[in-house]
Order: C-alpha cells, then sequence, then structure tokens
C-alpha cells in the first residue's frame, strides 16, 4: 500500500522521509528545540535543506546541543574551532549568525518569557492551517513572516529574510502547509 507524502520529500532519503513524517509542521514549544530549528534554518540559506539535516548532529556537538546560554558566550576562538570543523557548513558569516542571533535570544527570553512565547504570539498561540494541494504553489512567505524578519532585523539578528523564516514557521508547526493528501496533513 503506497502513503501519500508532500511532493517535496526525497522518497529515495531515509533521513528527509523521517524529518517530514516525524518533525516537520509538528507544533514545538521547547526553547531549544525552537533555537536550534531556528539556526539550522539559517544555514539552509543558499543550499538544500537535506545539506543541512545531514550535518545536524554535527551542529548539535558544535554548538553544545543549542544552548542558548552556552553558545551566546561563544568567543572568536570558539567560533574559529567550529569553522574548521567538517562537522558544519563552512560559512563564517552563518557560524557568527548562530552566535549573535544567539545572545539576541537571550534578549526575547528575558523579555517574552520564552521563545516560545515571543514566536507563538505571533499567529495568536494557534497553528495557521493552510490549503495546499502542491507544495509548488505553497507560499514561501507571508505578512507574519515579513512583520517577523523586520522585528528582528530590527533587534540584530544576522542571516534572515522572510523566506527563512517562514521555512522555521512551517518546520516548527507554527504554519502547516503538509499537502491536502499527505499522510502527516493535520495529525
Amino acid at each position: 500500500m503506497s502513503v501519500s507524502r508532500c511532493g517535496w520529500v526525497k522518497l529515495s532519503d531515509p533521513i528527509y522521509v523521517a524529518y517530514h513524517d516525524e518533525e516537520w509542521g509538528k507544533p514545538l514549544h521547547d526553547d531549544r528545540d525552537l533555537f536550534e530549528l531556528f539556526s539550522l534554518e539559517t544555514q539552509a540559506a543558499g543550499l538544500s535543506w537535506l545539506s543541512v539535516l545531514k550535518k545536524r548532529e554535527g551542529y548539535r556537538e558544535m554548538f553544545e546541543n543549542f544552548d542558548l546560554q552556552k553558545v551566546a558566550s561563544f568567543d572568536d576562538e570558539r567560533i574559529d574551532t567550529i569553522i574548521k570543523s567538517p562537522l558544519v557548513i563552512k560559512n563564517r558569516l552563518k557560524i557568527e549568525a548562530i552566535v549573535t542571533n544567539a545572545r539576541r535570544f537571550l534578549e526575547i527570553r528575558n523579555q517574552f518569557g520564552s521563545l516560545d512565547a515571543y514566536f507563538w504570539s505571533k499567529v495568536g498561540g494557534k497553528l495557521i492551517i493552510n490549503d495546499v494541494s502542491d507544495y509548488r504553489k505553497a507560499a514561501c512567505t507571508s505578512d507574519i513572516s515579513d512583520a517577523i524578519t523586520k522585528e528582528l532585523k530590527k533587534r540584530g539578528f544576522k542571516f534572515i529574510g522572510s523566506i527563512t523564516i517562514y521555512a522555521f514557521m512551517q518546520a516548527c508547526g507554527m504554519v502547516e502547509d503538509h499537502e491536502n493528501g499527505c499522510i502527516c496533513k493535520s495529525r
């Protein structure tokens, strides 16, 4: 019996299938998980998401399992060590962005209580379910992702744009863009 998934899933790659089936679009509320996903989305700019997923464990190792406090304390020496590692994508600006963004997230956490409270307030605390007949016709930005991007850039966040923020919103379940016939639609 054939299982229907979103058309973007590379069925030949078990990492991609597992990510789609077990993670993508499921609402996340844990600050560590949100920080990890946000950071990984910034790494995907200009690359395939699969290339980032394949290095996910390396990022976890190099970034102290995305402990916000620890990452925010990284200095230039630590960044140099990370850049030399084969475990991550070797792009200094992207690596520096994770550290800068961690520092900005600490400010957000202090102001809003948690990253969860901050991000989910942008969608009224509820998942937005979109009618997606074909992933190629799905939105890649929204008014909400535009507004979040503008606000985060004002706060000093790096390596973000509305497409990256919308991808983050999809991945962490703020927006559900599974195709209508997908086994994961509105689970």
